[in-house]
Formats: structure tokens, C-alpha cells, sequence
């Protein structure tokens, strides 16, 4: 007969608090807080508070309830608290609302111009999205870098059987054909398969098509900034195209990114 140690609790399985999560970004000031830090960098409370267009005192109650929520985490450097977001996953969740989300009302010509900046060219975490991010994934296909997918945004083909592999079920593969092209640019493609899946796209919210993500979407980003090819812009998240990056990424690429 077992004795009372061995009636151990059954372990059951678990299941998400969506509810939670959904809450804490639902807040539009929280939402603003966490689109600012889209770009992986840290920012602190007072550059939060000043982008998100909220007091000091309201953005620290809604930080701490994000850090709290496990979105995002605070380091303390110096005399400043830096935050960022926990995660590429908090910035796929994101970017996997902005998909469905309605646009936000623009109501000045601040808003006006950030908005189209961010539609042009901007980070999403590590790596570049808008139509920046949307031509770079057209012209690794077209050069043969990739295969496996044309790049277009089919609803009803994705997340088809596997809603859990949103953004890995297409089937993107590194060609070995592409290599080269690759090592034009000053990426080493052997390195990739040492790090995180080297081929990973995202749903652009703006184009509604593919960019790339994953080792090699954050590889290639890492590379255009280290070359001047692409800088940071004034907002949070925008990205500009040098004409230096303008000229090599259409040399090496054909990306020719218009107005």
C-alpha cells in the first residue's frame, strides 16, 4: 500500500492567460510604450514617457506593470533605468497585431510623417521591416539567397494546419547558391547555423507581405547599420536608407526602394 509521500499531486497541463497579456498591451499608453521599444533597444521612463505623450509619474505605473506582466525588463546603468522589451517574442506579438489592428486616427502632420517614415522603413526588433524589409526579402528570392516561397502574404495559405509555427510554416530555406551573394555583403553563412533558425519571417503589418527575421534577417540588419547603408532615424523604430545603402543594396540585391 503506497504511503502518504508517494500520492503525489497529478501534473496537469497548462494553458495560456491570453487575458492577461491582451490587457496589458490594451492600454493605449502601454501600447505606445511597448511600440517604442520595437526596435530592441533600451529607453528610459522619461524618453517613454516623452514618445508615448504621458507624464513622468503615469509612465512609471505603466512600466511597472509591464515588467511586472513579464513584457518588458529594467537594468540599471549608472544612474538611469533602462528598459526594453523582454523579447523578440513580445515584438512578434506585436507586429502579429498590427496585422488585424485598424490604423490610428493622424491628426497632425507630426503624426503624418512618422507614420509614413515607419511604412518606409523601420526595425522590428533585430531586424528590418516596412517597405525596406519587404524589398530585402524580394531580393534575396530573386537572387536566389532564399527559396521555398514567393514572399506574398496569402491568408488562407498560412498558419493553415499549424497555427503554433505562425511565421516558420512557409518553408523559407538558406540556399547554398546564395552564399556568395551573401558573402558580398559581408555575412558568413556558416556562422547562421550555429545561432538561433537562420530563416524566420513576419506578416509586415504595413505591406502585408514577408520580411525576413530569424539569424539571418537580424545578421543582415546588424550589417547594413555596420556598413552606413541604413541609420537611425529620429523617432523610435524609423530606419533610413543612405544613398550609399541606396547604391550597394541595388548593386548587390536590385532593391530599389521608391518614394
Amino acid at each position: 500500500m503506497p504511503n502518504a509521500s508517494d500520492r503525489r499531486a497529478p501534473a496537469f497541463k497548462y494553458q495560456t492567460d491570453v487575458a492577461r497579456a491582451a490587457a496589458l498591451i490594451a492600454d493605449p499608453s502601454r501600447a505606445a510604450i511597448l511600440k517604442c521599444l520595437g526596435d530592441g533597444r533600451p529607453l528610459t521612463a522619461g524618453a517613454l514617457a516623452e514618445e508615448a505623450g504621458i507624464g513622468a509619474a503615469t509612465a512609471s505605473v505603466h512600466l511597472a506593470k509591464l515588467v511586472e506582466g513579464g513584457l518588458v525588463t529594467v537594468e540599471r546603468q549608472g544612474r538611469h533605468r533602462l528598459h526594453r522589451l523582454a523579447g523578440p517574442e513580445v515584438s512578434a506579438a506585436l507586429e502579429a497585431l498590427a496585422v488585424i489592428a485598424p490604423p490610428l486616427p493622424v491628426t497632425s502632420l507630426k503624426q503624418g510623417n512618422r507614420a509614413n517614415a515607419l511604412h518606409r522603413a523601420r526595425s522590428c526588433y533585430d531586424h528590418l521591416a516596412g517597405r525596406l524589409g519587404v524589398a530585402l526579402m524580394r531580393g534575396l528570392l530573386e537572387r536566389g539567397v532564399l527559396t521555398g516561397h514567393d514572399g506574398v502574404h496569402r491568408p488562407g495559405e498560412a498558419v493553415r494546419d499549424r497555427p503554433a509555427s505562425y511565421g516558420r510554416d512557409l518553408a523559407y530555406v538558406l540556399a547554398p547558391a546564395g552564399r556568395p551573394v551573401l558573402a558580398e555583403l559581408g555575412i558568413d553563412s556558416a556562422e547562421l547555423a550555429s545561432r538561433r533558425p537562420a530563416v524566420r519571417y513576419c506578416v509586415d503589418w504595413s505591406e502585408q507581405q514577408h520580411h525576413l527575421a530569424g539569424g539571418l534577417g537580424a545578421a543582415l540588419s546588424a550589417r547594413l547599420f555596420a556598413l552606413d547603408w541604413v541609420r537611425w532615424g529620429p523617432s523610435p523604430r524609423v530606419v533610413h536608407l543612405t544613398e550609399a545603402g541606396s547604391r550597394g543594396l541595388n548593386r548587390t540585391l536590385g532593391v530599389v526602394l521608391g518614394e
